[in-house]
């Protein structure tokens, strides 16, 4: 029968029990027998004594997408404690509704249905005059204006972005094109036709018209400085590889005239009047509540969603 070395240090002595302390040494055992209680994740939080559970704090958060989870549960409480404030609000209105169909085309329910009565009856927001959209329009031209559109040839030499030695060796001939068709710019669509890995080169790499989004971001910034009639004095690099870029057409965007833009420059004050309105309206009841665990003092994100 084989016999099991202990070190006498490691023993306890006789006597003491396991999480009791040993008066000579201090040390004292950690019972593993039950396993610490989990810490609440957030605070408590009640809105005039009534609570906010944790599990729909975690239920809601899923529908607010934030740079990391706690400013995610951070959203995900005002909203909660938002949408407790405007209930007991509607509930002390006597306030009932019929459930309609929401933002995404699912039926109500009756809370849901109630707080919408509640904030279309006690929210007032004003029309915009045309006067005010006038000088909204006055104020912002850019915001204005018709997107501007390009007529663009090219060459692509694709290369992976993982691979550097074809990146290097993709930059290489892309810039001995660049060399060789400034002297010779009618040697483009030969050139595509070549060279291209682009379908466009059975087109001569005719990309046709083009506006903003059309293209990658650094091919539409290329476009944007380049000047008509040019092709590219060095290559532009994406993504894909490298392009050689000929732009025969550039036509600058215009404003477009107020008589055009009028009913949307309309829609969006009375948005922005009707948002400030309604979280105006929850700061008041916010501040009559007895609110724990929470304040809504910076919260202008949820209140209006």
């Amino acid at each position: 029968m084989a016999t099991i070395y202990k070190n006498p240090s490691l023993a306890v002595p006789d006597g003491i029990q396991p999480g009791k302390s040993d008066s000579y040494s201090g040390y004292q055992e950690p019972d593993t027998r039950v396993p610490p209680k989990a810490g609440p994740v957030i605070p408590n939080i009640s809105v005039n004594g009534i609570p906010i559970a944790e599990r729909d704090v975690l239920a809601e958060a899923q529908n607010h997408p934030a740079k990391n989870p706690g400013a995610a549960l951070r959203e995900a409480a005002e909203a909660l404690v938002v949408r407790e404030l405007l209930w007991q609000e509607a509930s002390r209105l006597d306030i009932v509704a019929r459930p309609g169909p929401d933002q995404g085309g699912r039926t109500e329910t009756e809370r849901d249905a109630a707080i919408r009565a509640l904030v279309e009856d006690q929210v007032v927001a004003p029309s915009a005059s045309e006067e005010e959209c006038r000088r909204y329009y006055d104020r912002h031209p850019d915001k204005f204006r018709s997107e501007p559109l390009f007529e663009a040839r090219h060459i692509l030499i694709a290369a992976p972005e993982s691979d550097a030695s074809a990146r290097a060796a993709a930059r290489e001939l892309a810039m001995s094109l660049c060399i060789r068709l400034s002297d010779a710019p009618e040697a483009f669509a030969s050139a595509a036709m070549e060279c291209s890995d682009c379908p466009s080169r059975e087109q001569g790499g005719n990309l046709g018209q083009l506006s903003r989004g059309s293209t990658v971001a650094e091919f539409e910034k290329a476009m944007l400085t380049m000047e008509a009639g040019k092709i590219s004095a060095t290559p532009v690099e994406s993504r894909f590889g490298f392009h050689v870029i000929a732009l025969d057409r550039k036509i600058p965007g215009e404003r477009l005239p107020f008589e055009f833009v009028g009913a949307r420059i309309a829609a969006w004050l009375e948005a922005s009047s009707w948002s400030k309105a309604v979280s105006q309206y929850i700061g008041v009841l916010a501040s009559q509540a007895r609110l724990e665990g929470i304040s809504l003092g910076g919260a202008n994100g949820p209140l209006v969603q």
